[in-house]
């Protein structure tokens, strides 16, 4: 059975991490989307390894004691992508085995990552060269992932000129590496972007593959985070795909109630949030 899930900056980050828990749980969820390794400007970063770790520790026995699994985290990100030199790159990757040791920590099995985009978000000048680098960069990844016995997974994305953004793309990839610790991540809201169906997207990638998911909706062009049955994903068939496959991991939400929601009516709109999630889960 599929479980009910939700990024952390839904409830951890927004009502902090004992409240945020407390309400996660009354509303029904099931599974955390661990995203604070997105960010590696922060105080989790910065200090020590020790401290690192009985941070983590203290979050994950939190966690476990509210009944929720964290069944994915997210891995560094930073906006504008900052990937082109030898030092850039050698800076994500130390960040990013740091977050998949921090991951194993915390308990949870998949890890998800975007590419690096040595050209930027925007411009794909040297396809193949952006396919090299990846492969040597996630090669590498993928082995951290073995020896802290997490799987790293690769995310679609929403960038137009990226010749690594499609999921015919990212699986290609994924198959090319070749690894049991190598699996897919789906952004539904990235499909829609480029007008594919995410419901085929999940027949196309297959039990075999299909690890994690991020869920929201978008209008078509741009990526949104619209709550799910707002935008123009078929959520039906979505659901239905996810059933054929046999995908056992989180309905996962990536997207929150708006901070312009009144207070008066945020309670409600989080409640039908996660009925939305459930209704997709076939539950």
């Amino acid at each position: 059975m599929m479980k009910i899930g939700i990024e952390s900056g839904a409830y951890l980050d927004r009502y902090g991490f004992a409240e945020g828990l407390a309400r996660m749980k009354t509303h029904g969820y099931e599974a955390l989307d661990y995203q604070s390794f997105a960010d590696t400007e922060t105080e989790l970063f910065r200090v020590s390894e020790a401290e690192f770790e009985r941070t983590l520790r203290t979050q994950r026995a939190a966690i476990e004691d509210a009944g929720i699994e964290i069944t994915q985290t997210h891995g560094p990100w930073r906006w504008p992508p900052r990937d082109f030199t030898e030092e850039d790159r050698a800076e994500r990757f130390e960040k990013m085995a740091k977050s998949i040791r921090g991951t194993a920590i915390l308990g949870c099995r998949n890890f998800v990552i975007h590419p690096i985009m040595p050209f930027g978000d925007d411009r794909d000048p040297e396809p193949e060269r952006l396919w090299d680098m990846n492969l040597a960069f996630m090669s590498r990844l993928v082995e951290v992932g073995r020896s802290c016995d997490v799987v790293v997974n690769f995310e679609n994305m929403p960038m137009i000129a990226l010749s690594i953004s499609r999921p015919e793309a990212i699986l290609r990839f994924v198959k090319t590496v070749d690894s049991p610790f190598f699996k897919v991540c789906l952004d539904t809201g990235h499909c829609a972007v480029f007008g594919d169906s995410p419901a085929q997207a999940v027949r196309l990638i297959g039990k075999e593959y299909l690890a994690t998911l991020h869920i929201h909706d978008n209008n078509g062009h741009s990526d949104l985070h619209w709550n799910p049955y707002t935008g123009v994903i078929d959520w039906d068939d979505f659901s239905a795909a996810l059933r054929e496959i046999g995908f056992e991991g989180a309905v996962s939400l990536e997207t929150a109630a708006p901070g312009r929601i009144p207070q008066d009516i945020r309670e409600p709109f989080e409640q039908g949030l996660f009925h939305m999630a459930r209704r997709i889960a076939g539950r």
